[in-house]
């Protein structure tokens, strides 16, 4: 049989081959795929624009099992690389993404985020024919056979192995193998906890179940991989009519259970035993070599994995490896990478895994949030929030004109947001959110350094608001990152008050809380940034507080809680120069109560330009001037909110919500006259 007949669109490594750029080819004639694959040419995209379109839905479970029917034809062929075509060019100096496969060993389980993963890593994939009978310690020296080929080429990029189900077992070994190598590791609910699993009673049965009855095991054993509803829903967020998403979602649904006999094929007697001693053997073997494995290693775990007790293992592993995170999935099966929600750049993103050199740099690293992650965060995840809040923005032109929209901004950076932070900092998301959806610029956050430290690492942690704060460009405020990012021209938001400020007392709405000394301003200066201050409010229109810090510092035992977490949290202000309430950073969980929404309100001020001003560098005084005028000027932009808020006949929600219903959508909800 001919091999063009036998694999879908894709590239096909050669395994004596040492190193392979794959390149976007249309045609299936695999000898016409090889012939281009070896030209050497590699076509990259020099960087990501904010809001690119990473695909996410346009392939599902559905073409998984349509690319399956074409691969598990036999051809007497051993294990072997692939580049899928649809992940098309990276960006420069991309690192490898090498991909192990489950027991299916197709190598098609990434196909729901082929094209996003394939714009930021060189995706290569590992196919195990079906009759293929290789070994596991075979499998890890075939697969570490090609980590030393990547790394003789790339030696300062880590290699990236994403080992899914039986791969997880793989990749450990492949890790422990190779310590000198950097690898990075990501599991997806690996099988080194096999022997503790639902599938191991199974093997006995299987032995001696006749062969007219074995048909039936494979269909059992595809029906309890994952959630059929889960993996349709990958493509429901397309833009299509509420009609044709549920017609795409029954037809799915259809055809993934009706798939479930494709196992049949896939996982014949012989082989399906193959598969059970095989992940007997790669379990036992990777778990009696965890002690050498020194990789970064992520595991990501599904709680409702009917084959894998993943969720338990995910804490052994954990406890297990030197340097691990895990973040687990409450409601996901054990396809977890074919299931709705999971995407697994996000993941990487958000747990800054991402990395092109040694160590992970915030600013370098960074890749821009795409639509699906804008849409994901803003439109559902926040969606209620927004809606109940409905940000209004006001900006400041050139000739001090104020104006609905953030026109007043300058497009071209470095540019400098300052402002006022509300309670529990609410405003930040509505801000990074309209400039993205009005300017497609990243505002980069400059955020506290415990967000991204390790104790807030709970052990199976949820995907929680702080790996969203690092997609959407978040840093810690550090000097050097501050440096980074004006240096890059990029557009900073910065709040000066801090913790203090967003953990406000009871009485201190809409108060500043700054340090003495102009701390941004002389790097303003340095890079010649445009300085916009804004305020911000609305926070007493949704909420009330009750309990504030100086009350619950009076409880013995919360107070003892209080200073113990706050002994081990990352400082950002310390010496004796900070003085006064800023210096108290202090991390609590004050009491609030929820009011009938009101609305948020912002004002960025007029631009201050100190592009020609560095002679200002070496006059204190003339800093600390333009550091009071910015100061002022924040206090003025709140101060013309609070009054000018009481104009707007759309303040409340019920008048909002009435206005969308017949009218429009939030952003376009009229305001007060400014």
């Amino acid at each position: 049989m001919a091999m063009e007949n036998i694999f879908p669109p894709m590239v096909l490594l050669n395994p004596k081959q040492k190193h392979c750029n794959p390149v976007r080819v249309a045609s299936r004639n695999t000898k016409s795929v090889i012939n281009n694959c070896f030209k050497k040419k590699y076509f990259v995209q020099e960087k990501l624009e904010p809001m690119w379109d990473d695909g996410y839905g346009t392939q599902t479970a559905k073409d998984y099992l349509e690319a399956a029917k074409d691969m598990i034809m036999p051809d007497n062929g051993p294990p072997r690389w692939f580049c899928p075509i649809e992940s098309g060019p990276p960006i420069e100096n991309s690192p490898v993404l090498l991909f192990l496969p489950g027991i299916d060993g197709l190598g098609m389980g990434l196909i729901v985020h082929h094209k996003a993963i394939g714009k930021v890593f060189e995706v290569q994939c590992m196919h195990i024919p079906v009759y293929d009978r290789t070994p596991f310690e075979g499998l890890v020296k075939f697969a570490s056979d090609k980590v030393r080929s990547e790394h003789t080429l790339f030696p300062n990029r880590p290699i990236y192995l994403v080992g899914e189900s039986f791969g997880g077992c793989l990749a450990l070994s492949v890790a422990a193998f190779n310590p000198n190598i950097d690898l990075v590791v990501i599991l997806v609910n690996p099988a080194t906890s096999f022997s503790r699993s639902q599938l191991q009673p199974m093997f006995p049965f299987m032995e001696a179940c006749p062969k007219e009855l074995h048909k039936f095991l494979p269909y059992i054993f595809g029906l309890g991989l994952g959630n059929p509803i889960k993996m349709a829903n990958v493509n429901v967020h397309s833009p299509f009519s509420p009609a044709k998403k549920m017609e795409n979602l029954f037809r799915d649904v259809k055809a993934l259970v009706e798939g479930a006999t494709l196992f049949a094929d896939l996982l014949p007697k012989e082989t399906l035993s193959w598969k059970f001693k095989l992940l007997k053997s790669g379990a036992a073997h990777a778990n009696s070599h965890l002690h050498a494995v020194k990789s970064e290693v992520l595991v990501l775990a599904s709680c409702k994995d009917n084959m894998l007790p993943s969720a338990a293992e995910a804490g052994r592993l954990l406890d297990s490896l030197e340097n691990c995170k895990v973040r687990y999935f409450p409601d996901n099966g054990h396809t977890l990478l074919v299931e709705d929600g999971i995407n697994l750049l996000s993941i990487i993103k958000g747990t800054s895994t991402y990395r092109r050199s040694k160590t992970h740099d915030f600013v370098s690293d960074f890749i821009p949030p795409s639509k699906s992650e804008f849409r994901g965060t803003f439109n559902e995840l926040l969606g209620l929030f927004r809606l109940a809040t409905s940000p209004v923005m006001f900006s400041t032109l050139e000739n001090g004109k104020i104006v609905r929209g953030l026109s007043g901004i300058p497009d071209r950076g470095p540019v400098l947001l300052v402002g006022n932070h509300m309670f529990y900092g609410a405003e930040i998301g509505g801000i990074v959110e309209e400039y993205l959806r009005e300017k497609k610029i990243v505002l980069h956050g400059v955020a506290h350094p415990e967000i991204f430290s390790e104790n807030i690492e709970a052990p199976l942690q949820v995907i929680s608001g702080f790996d969203r704060f690092r997609v959407f460009g978040a840093v810690p405020v550090t000097a050097r990152n501050f440096y980074k990012l004006l240096s890059n021209k990029c557009h900073v938001l910065l709040y000066p008050g801090g913790v203090r400020e967003a953990l406000h007392r009871k009485g201190e709405k809409y108060k500043l809380f700054w340090p003495e000394e102009p701390e941004f301003v002389r790097m303003a200066l340095k890079f010649g940034a445009t300085i916009v201050p804004f305020g911000v409010v609305g926070e007493d229109d949704i909420m009330e507080q009750f309990l504030d810090y100086n009350d619950v510092i009076e409880i013995p035992v919360i107070k003892e809680l209080i200073k113990t977490r706050n002994t081990v949290m990352t400082k950002v202000r310390t010496g004796t120069q900070v003085t006064g309430e800023v210096a108290n950073q202090d991390f609590f969980v004050p009491g609030i109560y929820p009011k009938i929404p009101g609305r948020f309100y912002f004002l960025f001020g007029k631009p201050i330009e100190t592009k020609g001003r560095e002679e200002l560098l070496k006059n204190k005084e003339a800093c600390k001037e333009l550091y009071l005028q910015v100061k002022s000027e924040i206090i003025r932009n709140v101060d013309y909110l609070l009054k000018k808020r009481e104009e707007d006949p759309y303040r409340h929600v019920f008048e909002r919500t009435t206005y969308r219903a017949l009218s429009g959508p939030v952003d376009q909800i009229p305001s007060f006259d400014p």
